[in-house]
């Protein structure tokens, strides 16, 4: 089956938080965002046929999972990550950010500490800092154009020190694009049951990795880790359905599941969306083929844009993605600070990209870029990035180093 990722769809005025506001953000107003994670692909005509199936019968009442949500949601974890889910264990929330908030709330008191390993998806941190607990940092550590995790004994002493409570982890890693292996998630899920740490594992991108690479699902690990976690699941990364607003939580520890229970229901939280139902079902039974052929479809992105950086802008350093469909890349040699970067790129290259300190000071000299758009929008980004930076000279002293 063919799926068309060519076209370049017209975002603008369908309240398109990416496309539809650059000018009251301060951004020119043909500024091409690259910026927040949603594609500009529409979603799987499966998708799209289930939707015009909804609107088509013309009532939008409360909804609720039923059977048939849940077994096309186990069948797409059995088939693809080898991971059996029961029915008991899934929570169902608007997305990922809520749960993370509920989390932060259902195993923490004011003032607790949460870790987070930056530089990360900035929403840990908000979901910290908005709650009134604090965050203690256990930052990844770049070696060549790879990151890793903090040596475990870091790890393991920040946690003690801090007395840390509870731990965010990004799984694939945004917005470094690594793809935790097994032993990697193991190691960090002993220390942290030996400490009483639970963990709340973000694996909304788990369904984009590229070749030689293979997502773990964390509640493979082993009973005793899956039952210390919140693992947090959604079609809406993968299928771009964002906009509906549907989650799977998955909590196997009954305990751990009524406490966070307790607070979506303090949230006023009862009832999932029900266009968000269908579209997930419907993305889980059938949507495979499109999301084959879109992963081919980025991987093809990914080498043009390393190929385009390599030739034209080589001091603008790519480190190379495992997994999601975002970009980290290091413009540090420029030895521009982060405020002077973020002008270059807002007024000389007309370019929306979230900036790489908005994931923590240790994000500062880096971009994140969404390479989830047709090639043609690509590649006008990278010919208005080399108008931008041809003529600019790397830094004699780069002031990373």
């Amino acid at each position: 089956m063919m799926f068309d990722f060519d076209t370049v769809i017209d975002r603008r005025h369908t309240f398109s938080l990416k496309y539809d506001f650059n000018e009251s953000r301060g951004y020119p107003p043909d500024a091409l965002p690259f910026w927040i994670a949603d594609m500009d692909f529409r979603t799987a005509p499966c998708v799209t046929d289930a939707l015009a199936r909804a609107v088509s019968h013309g009532i939008f009442g409360y909804a609720d999972m039923d059977d048939s949500y849940f077994e096309a949601v186990r069948r797409w974890f059995r088939q693809n990550f080898r991971w059996d889910v029961k029915r008991e264990w899934l929570v169902k929330t608007a997305g990922i950010v809520p749960a993370l908030n509920a989390a932060v709330r259902a195993y923490t008191k004011p003032d607790d500490a949460v870790m987070i390993q930056p530089p990360v998806y900035q929403s840990f941190a908000a979901a910290i800092e908005n709650n009134g607990r604090r965050i203690v940092k256990s930052p990844l550590i770049r070696r060549g154009q790879k990151y890793s995790m903090n040596d475990l004994e870091d790890i393991e002493r920040r946690i003690v020190l801090n007395n840390v409570k509870l731990t965010f982890l990004c799984s694939p890693q945004n917005p470094t694009g690594r793809v935790w292996t097994r032993e990697e998630l193991a190691q960090y899920s002993a220390i942290c049951r030996r400490h009483h740490v639970r963990i709340v594992v973000d694996e909304i991108h788990c369904d984009f990795t590229y070749p030689g690479y293979t997502h773990t699902a964390f509640g493979t690990l082993g009973e005793e880790d899956t039952r210390n976690a919140v693992i947090c699941t959604a079609p809406t990364k993968t299928f771009n359905i964002s906009g509906l607003q549907d989650a799977n939580i998955w909590i196997p520890d009954p305990a751990m599941r009524a406490a966070f229970q307790k607070e979506l229901l303090a949230s006023g939280t009862l009832h999932p969306n029900l266009m968000g139902l269908i579209a997930g079902r419907a993305a889980y039974t059938s949507g495979k083929p499109w999301l084959d052929a879109l992963k081919a479809y980025l991987l093809r992105n990914l080498n043009y844009v390393r190929s385009f950086l390599s030739a034209n802008l080589p001091c603008i350093k790519l480190i190379e993605p495992e997994g999601t469909y975002l970009l980290w890349l290091d413009f540090r040699y420029y030895g521009l600070t982060d405020a002077a970067l973020e002008m270059k790129l807002r007024n000389d290259a007309r370019l929306r990209v979230n900036m790489g300190n908005v994931f923590g000071s240790e994000g500062s000299g880096y971009i994140r870029l969404n390479i989830a758009c047709p090639r043609a929008t690509l590649e006008e980004g990278m010919n208005r990035l080399y108008e931008a930076f041809k003529s600019q000279k790397p830094s004699a002293t780069p002031y990373f180093l």
